[in-house]
């Protein structure tokens, strides 16, 4: 497939080892299914054929794993000629209120939709999906009109968006199923765009901030996707990883703690690399024939438990020791959860660095590295290089700062003229505040005049009405999450969807 033919295997286990120890973690694991009440998938990516399921179906609060729809609809937006990876993006004062993980630019800075996607898809960084959603769709609102007339089309019927990064709100909801149809999407729709969702690391200036998804360089082929964690949702993970010619998706949505989604998705993922691995045999379904469930979500409260806050904020720093360091709580939530103690881990190993951090910047594709460091500068808002230091004061030296995925607690609400530093980007995934009680309800897409038909695995909803076009090569930022805008009468166009298997 096109999909496929790209795509790398960053490394593979000595065959005889891997045999002995896929039979021993096939046995362990095969408790864990029935031992968990969260959802799971795994998914073969080229067939869409269902390997194993438990509650994928079920509405869950999707977190950060919302940046895949947010990067869906802008990569379309350059597929249809709206704008360019280069376009240059303006951070507005909604976006720079974002918090608690963020770039931490100030308002006003220029950044190119290339880079703004890396930072989204390597830091999860808020202010940049909303600085996406405004320069893509011309105000925050259309954007978000946007992603859910997208999902419509794709068929992911579960899901409603109010916002393009995750954070907590009660109207944000999606399943295990759509998740993984919309990695489908992504896969097959952008095979291009591969690269952006496998990145190990970003360097900016020299700031290096690694990936959330500790799959990326541990577990040999991982190659995607996105991680996610609010208080409600649970730590959530969209994964894919390839082996031998075989892509496979696998979806996690509420695991008590990070180290536990990653180990269940190497899990996952060695159980269906087996040859014809499948609970459900020969009849496996395909990925469509999972019925969404029309149900409340489920809040996870993970945030209301002392102990939980503080794994989600200290566990990433001794992820995967054994040692006196190690979070016992992540140990212990994992056992719970139906885990055998290092299971998950036995899969997992240092692997060679897949590329080296990928550099990122702001301002202009083509300018000079003395213009993108004072566009950093700038963004930061730090004095100029040439500014004078105070009398008796020595110059302060700028450090290097490798961020170790500790996420800091959350910040308190930026005043209006945001004063952003090297440390607001080093800040976690992680929002305390509690979904509302009750959810909005989606408002249906207009069908456009025309629409492409989908060519492989059809779907019920009509391709969503796009907005207008622009007419500049830079894009224009909303300043308010209540912006209004009317969409055009030019359709979204789609790539040819997944593959279907045969006689599905």
């Amino acid at each position: 497939m096109a999909g496929l033919s790209g795509l790398r295997t960053k490394g593979a286990f000595n065959p005889l080892a891997a045999g002995a120890l896929a039979l021993a973690i096939i046995l362990l694991a095969a408790t864990v299914t029935s031992a968990r009440a969260t959802p799971i998938l795994l998914v073969d990516a080229e067939s869409g054929r269902v390997l194993e399921q438990q509650e994928a179906g079920r509405p869950w609060y999707p977190a950060s794993v919302t940046k895949l729809m947010t990067v869906y609809v802008a990569l379309n937006a350059v597929r249809q000629g709206r704008m360019t990876m280069d376009t240059l993006l303006t951070v507005s004062p909604l976006a720079a209120s974002q918090s608690p993980t963020k770039m931490g630019f100030a308002a006003g800075t220029k950044v190119t939709l290339d880079n703004a996607l890396k930072m989204l898809m390597v830091k999860s960084a808020n202010d940049m999906a909303v600085t996406i959603a405004e320069g893509v769709g011309g105000s925050h609102a259309d954007f978000i009109q946007e992603m859910n007339a997208t999902a419509a089309h794709l068929g992911m019927s579960g899901t409603h968006y109010e916002n393009p990064n995750g954070l907590p709100d009660a109207g944000q909801v999606t399943t295990a199923r759509d998740l993984a149809v919309l990695a489908r999407h992504l896969i097959y729709d952008f095979p291009e765009h591969e690269m952006l969702f496998r990145l190990p690391a970003i360097r900016l200036g020299k700031i290096v901030m690694r990936n959330y998804n500790r799959l990326i360089d541990r577990y040999p082929g991982a190659d995607g996707m996105k991680t996610g964690f609010i208080c409600a949702s649970g730590f959530n993970l969209v994964a894919t990883a390839s082996r031998n010619g075989k892509r496979l998706i696998a979806v996690i949505l509420g695991a008590p703690s990070a180290v536990a989604r990653t180990e269940q998705a190497a899990l996952l993922f060695e159980k269906g690399f087996q040859p014809s691995w499948s609970i459900f045999g020969s009849a496996s379904p395909s990925l469509e024939a999972i019925q969404n469930q029309v149900t409340e979500p489920v809040d996870m409260n993970i945030c209301k438990r002392k102990r939980a806050v503080a794994a989600a904020e200290n566990e990433d720093e001794n992820l995967y020791s054994s040692g006196p360091g190690a979070s016992s709580y992540a140990v212990s939530a994992a056992v719970a959860a139906g885990f055998s103690k290092g299971e998950g881990a036995a899969l997992l190993q240092t692997l060679p660095p897949s590329m080296p951090p990928v550099r990122v910047f702001v301002g202009a594709a083509r300018a000079t590295p003395d213009e993108q460091d004072k566009a950093l500068d700038d963004a930061r808002g730090a004095p100029p290089a040439t500014a004078a230091a105070p009398a008796g004061q020595k110059p302060k030296q700028k450090q290097a700062v490798i961020d170790t995925g500790n996420p800091a607690k959350p910040a308190p609400k930026p005043s209006a003229a945001p004063a952003a530093t090297a440390r607001d980007a080093v800040k976690n995934d992680k929002a305390a505040a509690k979904p509302a009680a009750t959810a909005k309800p989606a408002t249906p897409a207009k069908p456009p005049a025309t629409a492409k038909p989908a060519q492989k695995p059809a779907t019920s909803a009509a391709a969503p009405a796009a907005p207008k076009p622009k007419t500049s090569g830079t894009s224009t930022s909303g300043t308010s999450s209540s912006a209004t805008g009317s969409a055009g009468a030019d359709p979204l166009t789609f790539g040819p969807p997944p593959p279907a298997k045969p006689g599905t």
